[in-house]
């Protein structure tokens, strides 16, 4: 590979490469398709999938084929009025609302909190090291992916020299790439020290009981209570949260990794935090992107956002709310 190639390379989101990946095969040999493709092909493509595959499976796979076929050098087929107007005719037939992942409630945050410190609790007096292991982990994620509102790779790329935290005052949290740092500069986000659900203290549990020192905060846990050396895989995410869940006795059906996303804007929204500050707690570029993760049974109200509440100094301004 050249250094060029290695680049290139770089500058693709894992996750996105491999999607790419399996699009480019799904067209090439479970199609049939031919690459470089013509506009025709390809909307004979999306056509035949229409009725199976979301709206939006099927705008990644037109990225995908656009993305080859400008790397390899060839015209972008994608781009065709044709193809743009076949889209456009499948989203008239095939409305479809789009799925959602269900938002995490506070109370349910706190149930499911409660059990995972019981089972901490438990596990220290009868000496079930992998027990405890198990039950500080998923406490720190599920306090922590809330309270920051991170995405299942953001949670899974958190590494321990790359956050500082101080009990009783805050964390900072640096991630060198995410999702929406599309120039990669690397983002620094803070959480705050809270009298209940404390993210910070669950942060420093963790670690203090599997002694990590370095590398990937959250790991997988075998049988015998061994950490492995890399981090989780998102795609793991999901169904650690419903087995959480369903351990608290809280219903996993329609909850996924973005839960704890979707709770968190829910809960700020219903908690007066104006749009502006929601947006850049938690990283948002767009109105459209962050009215998605808020339930549509809250509403953003009128309020300054630290006018009922103690300060938090990390926070953002105006957002100092502290639970009681």
């Amino acid at each position: 590979m050249s250094e060029v190639e290695r680049y290139l390379q770089a500058g693709i989101r894992d996750n996105t490469r491999r999607s790419y990946r399996a699009a480019i095969e799904h067209f090439e040999v479970s199609w049939g398709g031919f690459l470089p493709a013509t506009s025709d092909s390809i909307a004979r493509y999306l056509a035949e999938h229409a009725g199976h595959l979301s709206l939006n499976t099927l705008r990644l796979r037109l990225a995908a084929l656009s993305q080859w076929h400008v790397s390899q050098g060839f015209p972008d087929p994608t781009k065709a009025p044709l193809v743009r107007q076949v889209l456009k005719g499948i989203r008239s037939v095939h409305p479809a609302r789009e799925k959602q992942a269900a938002p995490l409630q506070l109370q349910q945050l706190q149930r499911v909190s409660d059990q995972l410190e019981q089972q901490a609790q438990q596990a220290l007096q009868v000496g079930d090291r992998k027990e405890l292991l198990r039950a500080r982990r998923d406490r720190a994620l599920l306090l922590l992916g809330f309270w920051r509102g991170f995405r299942s790779d953001e949670l899974c790329r958190l590494r321990v020299e790359h956050i500082e935290a101080v009990a009783g005052s805050g964390m900072t949290l640096y991630l060198p790439r995410s999702k929406g740092d599309r120039d990669n500069l690397g983002v620094t986000h803070r959480a705050p020290a809270l009298r209940r659900l404390c993210p910070v203290q669950a942060y420093l549990e963790w670690i203090g009981t599997a002694g990590l020192s370095q590398g990937p905060v959250f790991r997988r846990i075998d049988r015998w209570g061994n950490l492995a050396e890399a981090g989780l895989n998102p795609n793991s995410l999901i169904q650690l949260l419903r087995r959480i869940l369903e351990q608290a006795g809280v219903p996993a059906d329609g909850y996924s990794s973005h839960s704890l996303r979707r709770g968190f804007a829910t809960w700020a929204a219903a908690s007066g935090w104006d749009m502006k500050a929601l947006m850049e707690y938690v990283g948002w570029k767009d109105m459209k992107s962050a009215l998605r993760y808020v339930d549509a049974t809250a509403s953003f109200g009128g309020l300054a956002l630290g006018e009922q509440a103690e300060a938090v100094p990390t926070m953002p301004a105006g957002g100092q709310k502290l639970l009681r």
